[in-house]
């Protein structure tokens, strides 16, 4: 039986930046199956869990001086949220590693320790039907795990999900990290769109227009990966990526005053294109609330890919036309 540690090795934080910013993000996963942290005994509590490592990391580090089985599911890599909205965090699934462990050979009850966040995807009372063990939610985060286990009940602090500033801000990283490769092919299609004009691909000319897209893009990621997710509760508007179109408007201003040599017609470009932009990473948020569900995020996806494909287009019309007007 694999007994894991309850602290983390640097190998494990080094793993965590990893995840963290995106560079070993998608297969970042442990085995699933039955671990142990602990001397865990036949009346041990068991505490089923997703085999992202980052979560798996997240449960094993809270419970130093606690005697537990860690039943782990093939979550597919993913989260317990997101995995049980996808369908692969599931009783089947459960039911499928306790029969595989052989789990009623090493505990005398039959009860599991569920993640309250996996409850968008788990009927509790189906698993007794399934594999014989029941369910009970536990708290939403790893770290009330102790005093759950001490008083065998969850509080309604333990059952509140937050989203503070700090929780925000982690999000921020990977958002970042993750565009960069886009932001890498979109490069040369932004030196052949300043390219176009009376006199095509003049050096001067083109760098300096281009380097101006640049500085425009950028303004549309900070507003929409930084500022959005940091100023959240304060940006008008439910919708999330209205909330990224105002403040890459209110951001765009700046900029706007940093360069009164341009043209009108360049100018409305560069709002279309910062409003587009920071109207769609904001959107990338939806999913890492509590505030949206999935009909939430599908209405976010009809009205603001509209305006976003729409608006870029636009963009990309008016940019090389300007240099034809001026």
């Amino acid at each position: 039986m694999p007994r894991v540690a309850t602290t983390l090795s640097l190998k494990d934080h080094l793993g965590t930046v990893g995840a963290r910013t995106g560079l070993a993000r998608n297969d970042y996963r442990v085995t699933p199956g039955l671990y142990c942290v602990g001397s865990p005994g036949a009346d041990s509590p068991v505490l089923v869990s997703a085999n992202y490592k980052l979560t798996f990391d997240a449960l094993r580090q809270e419970l130093a001086d606690i005697d537990a089985w860690l039943l782990i599911i093939d979550s597919r890599g993913v989260n317990v949220w997101c995995a049980a909205g996808k369908g692969t965090f599931s009783c089947e699934e459960i039911a499928f590693q306790v029969r595989r462990c052989r789990l009623e050979e090493l505990v005398s009850h039959r009860r599991l320790i569920l993640p309250q966040l996996a409850a968008n995807g788990v009927a509790a009372h189906r698993l007794k039907e399934l594999c014989g063990f029941s369910g009970r939610f536990g708290p939403i985060f790893a770290r009330d795990l102790p005093e759950y286990l001490l008083q065998g009940k969850a509080s309604e602090e333990m059952r509140t999900v937050t989203f503070t500033l700090g929780e925000r801000a982690v999000l921020v990283p990977l958002e970042i990290c993750l565009v960069w490769k886009k932001l890498a092919f979109a490069l040369p299609l932004f030196l052949l769109l300043s390219g176009i004009g009376p006199e095509p691909f003049a050096l001067h000319g083109t760098l300096s227009r281009f380097a101006v897209l640049l500085a425009a893009t950028l303004v549309a990621l900070v507003a929409g990966a930084v500022l959005v997710p940091l100023l959240l509760p304060w940006v008008p508007c439910r919708r999330f990526w209205i909330k990224g179109l105002l403040v890459g408007a209110a951001l765009c201003l700046p900029l706007l005053l940093a360069l009164p040599e341009l043209a009108m017609t360049e100018q409305v470009a560069l709002v279309l294109w910062v409003g587009a932009g920071s109207s769609f990473m904001a959107m990338n948020f939806t999913g890492s609330t509590p505030y949206t569900s999935l009909s939430g995020v599908s209405q976010e996806l009809r009205g603001g890919l509209i305006f976003q494909l729409s608006a870029t287009f636009a963009a990309a019309v008016l940019w090389p036309l300007a240099a034809f007007l001026s």
